[in-house]
Order: structure tokens, then sequence, then C-alpha cells
């Protein structure tokens, strides 16, 4: 592979660079192969879980555990990326991020038993977070302003539109009977991620050398992550007061609290903590994050549990696809308004938008075809229009060297929020009321109020803080000069 040597700053040090760095869609096309196997994966399971258990000789509960421990790996990974970026070079450890990605697919696709699955899946976890901390924000910050409305289409599509494919993929593949094509199609997607990660190459030094090792950190973060996602997982055969359930559940979320704590009150904290919960923007983009997340499980997993001995599933699949075309509606829209002072609008109309596809999910148990079709739709704008928005929002109201850590922290929570509350609230459909008709009714108007009490909190802390839209200053936000907007102080107008 040919490849350019070029000085360093001070025309010593020669760092090679491969051929297609600085070309915005090649790292743009690597983003997208590097986010896209885990998260469409995780949606896709779903139909095809009861064909890998049996081929693999698993329980339908270790193969719960198995996709509780790949989201715990998802959630460490956000800590451990800004971490290594601290101290190590930047673009090296993605390298070894997409080479993990490539092992954890193999694993998978290759697997032949439980302990190589669960291996493999909770490689790919890891590395998806690991890539989405380390290569999102150089892809917005590294190519100017004028790149920055296509990164935030792309960034939002790799997270919400892989997510929403997922059913209809996962459906076509049980309608097939097989489980092993699909995997091995994720693992070309992500040899493809590692060859263009090679081929846009160029050395990029650490963030802060001077920063301390924070294990502290990463210790917190991985044993609440396991903790939260163990004890979720095993709501699928025992009852929820339990010691396999609610005392590792309780424990890893106590865990995940005293880490927020402990990252608020140290001196230098490896995730800035003190600046966003001390800030109105941020900490409404936080509040957006995690109700959304909370919200959106019970407007689809648990309304497509109820139609599963009705449709095949390739045809519940399709029913739910509207999801996907409003995904990328509002990733669209979101590219859009990003340079405009719309964009702090955008989160509050998606959490209105999502609490309206809920309730369409609602009218009827299990929901007609044709409100499915609504329903979904409109859920797909909602969650389009909030988790990626209010990531750009919390991140443009501090100075963009914070970005990195800034998309951890969200990320973090909303991990937490969407997958431990999934396995939570299908439980909960499962056990109360009776049957699971009822019980998913009762967990719609949760989820419906999640959602509305998300957007009037959010709305709320902006009143309170006297935040107003505002344009951002991209340019001077891309420069690392200053934040894209002013910010003011959480709760301002109450001091």
């Amino acid at each position: 592979m040919a490849t350019t040597i070029r000085l360093d700053e001070k025309g010593g040090r020669q760092t090679r660079r491969g051929p297609l760095a600085h070309r915005y869609w090649a790292s743009a096309a690597m983003v997208v192969f590097a986010l896209v196997p885990y998260l469409a994966l995780s949606a896709a399971i779903g139909p095809i879980t009861p064909v890998i258990a049996h081929q693999l000789q698993m329980s339908l509960q270790t193969m719960s555990l198995a996709s509780g421990l790949g989201n715990a790996g998802y959630a460490v990974g956000t800590v451990l990326a800004v971490q290594f970026a601290m101290h190590l070079p930047q673009r090296r450890m993605m390298l070894v991020y997409t080479v993990l990605l490539v092992l954890g697919c193999l694993l998978s696709a290759a697997a032949q038993d439980a302990g190589m699955f669960i291996a493999g899946h909770v490689l790919q976890g890891l590395s998806t977070s690991l890539l989405l901390i380390a290569a999102v924000p150089p892809l917005a910050l590294g190519f100017g302003a004028a790149k920055l409305r296509e990164t935030a289409v792309i960034m939002s599509m790799c997270i919400f539109g892989a997510v929403t494919a997922g059913p209809v993929i996962g459906g076509l593949q049980a309608n097939a009977g097989g489980w092993r094509p699909l995997f091995w199609i994720i693992a070309a997607i992500a040899i493809a991620a590692l060859l263009l990660a090679v081929l846009t190459y160029e050395y990029q030094p650490p963030a802060d050398r001077t920063a301390p090792w924070d294990f502290g950190a990463t210790g917190l973060a991985a044993v609440g992550a396991v903790g939260a996602f163990w004890g979720a997982s095993e709501l699928l055969t025992h009852r929820f007061v339990g010691p396999w359930t609610i005392g590792p559940l309780i424990f890893g979320l106590a865990v995940i609290v005293v880490l927020i704590i402990h990252q608020y009150r140290v001196r230098r904290p490896l995730l800035i903590i003190r600046p966003m919960l001390q800030s109105t923007i941020p900490v409404a983009g936080i509040v957006i994050a995690l109700f959304a997340a909370a919200a959106s499980v019970s407007a689809t997993s648990l309304t497509a549990t109820l139609q599963t001995s009705l449709y095949s599933p390739v045809h519940l699949g399709l029913l739910y696809l509207p999801e996907l075309a409003g995904a990328i509606l509002t990733a669209i829209l979101l590219g859009l308004v990003i340079t405009r002072r719309e964009m702090q609008l955008l989160p509050l109309v998606g959490m209105l938008c999502l609490g309206a596809g809920i309730g369409v999910l609602r009218v009827e148990l299990p929901p007609s075809q044709t409100l499915t079709l609504i329903g979904s739709a409109v859920t797909g704008i909602g969650l389009g229009a909030t988790v990626a928005p209010a990531l750009f929002a919390a991140g443009f109201s501090l100075p963009s060297t914070n970005l990195q850590r800034v998309f951890a922290i969200v990320e973090l929570m909303r991990a937490v929020a969407a997958f431990m509350i999934a396995p939570v609230f299908a439980h909960f459909a499962a056990t109360i009321g009776g049957n699971l008709r009822a019980g998913t009714g009762i967990a719609l108007w949760i989820g419906l109020g999640l959602a509305l009490l998300g957007a009037a909190a959010s709305a709320a802390i902006y009143l309170l803080g006297g935040a107003r839209p505002e344009t951002p200053d991209i340019d001077g936000f891309i420069d690392g000069d200053s934040p894209a907007w002013y910010s003011p102080p959480l709760l301002a107008r109450l001091r």
C-alpha cells in the first residue's frame, strides 16, 4: 500500500499517512462501517435469537446474558476511549479498535459454543463505543464547518438508522432459517472499516499526556456497567426482587452514580462532569438523551412482542420499517439546522414526537398494521430528533477540545438508560396486569409519561437557566477558541 511521508511541525519526526488521509468521504465511510455492525446487529438479533440458541446449544437466558454483556462493553468503552485518547496516539488506537471490532465479528460469526459467541459479542460492543468516541469528534472537527452538516447526518444515521433497520434485517435472516450469513456480512463490513482506517491513517498525538491515568474511573465504569446489565439480563427467567436481578442491577447503578460523583469532585477529572452539570444546555441535553432512551424502549420492542404470533418475522420487520424513514428524515433535518438557532429546539420537538408515536401505538393492543406503520414512523422521527441533536447541543456549549468527553458522558448515560431499561420493561410487561397485553399497555403508558416528562423537564431547565436559542459560532467552535454559543449557569434565574 502506498503511503506518503511528512515532517511534523518541528521538521524532525517523520510520520506516515495513508493515501486517503484528509479525504472526507473516505473518513466518513470508515465511521459508518465501524459503527453500523454492532448497532444494527443489536436490533436485528431478536428474531434470530432462538435459531442461534438452538444451534449453539445455548438457553435463551444465556442469549440474554450475551446481549447484556455486549451492552455493558458498549457502556464501558465510552470511558476507556477518553482515557486512551488522553495518553496514546489517537489514530493508532483507532487501528487497534477496528482490529478488535473485526476480531469480535469473526468470533461471533464462527462461534461453535456459547463462550466463543459471548466473547465476540462483548468485543463488538466494546470496540463500537471505542470507535464512536475516537472517530466521530475528529470527523466533526477535522474538516471544517463546511462538512459539519454531513457529519451530523452521518452520525445520526449510524446511531439510529442502523438500529431502526435492524428488525427488517433480522426478520429476513430469520425467514431464511439461519444466522451465520448475517454475521459474516457484519464481519465483512468490519473488515472494510479496518481497511479504510489504514487508508485514512495519519498520526494524531495524544490529547493531553499530562492528564493523570484515572484507573478509578475506568474501574467504576466497568464494575457498574457489568453489574447493571447482568442484573437486567437475568430478568428473562428470574423475578425482579431476587439475588440474581435487583441485587446486581441496583449495585451497578449505584456504582455508576459513584463514578459521576467522583468525576464531579476530583481535581483533574477524566470526564468533565462538573462543567456539564453546572451549565443549562448540557444538562438539558443529558435529560433529553436519558428520557428519550428510556421512553423509546416501550415504543417498539414491547408492541412488536405482542405481534410475533400474528405476523412472520419479515412482515413484522416491514411494519416497523417506517421508523427508519423517520430516522432518515430527522437526520437530514439535523444537517439543515445544525448551524442555525433552531437546532436547540429540535430535541424538544423530538420528545413530543416520541410521545405522539407511543400514543399512536397505544390506541389499541396489539396495534393494527395501520397504527403500527404510523406509530413507528412518528417514533422514528422522535428518536432521530432527540439524542443526536442533544449530543451536539451539549457539545456546542463547551470548547471543542472537550467534544470527545462530552460525547462519552452522554453516550454512557444513554446506553445505560436504553439498553438496561429494555429488559426491565419487558419483564414488567410480562408480569404485571395479569397478561402480556395488559402489561404492555401499562408499560406504554409509562413510556408516554417518560417522553412528556422529559420534554417538560428540559423546557423547564432552559427557562430557569435563562437560555435562549442562538445561532452557533461554528468557525470559532471548530478552531477551539470558544463554545459555539453561550450556555448560562444551571438555574441562573433562581440564583
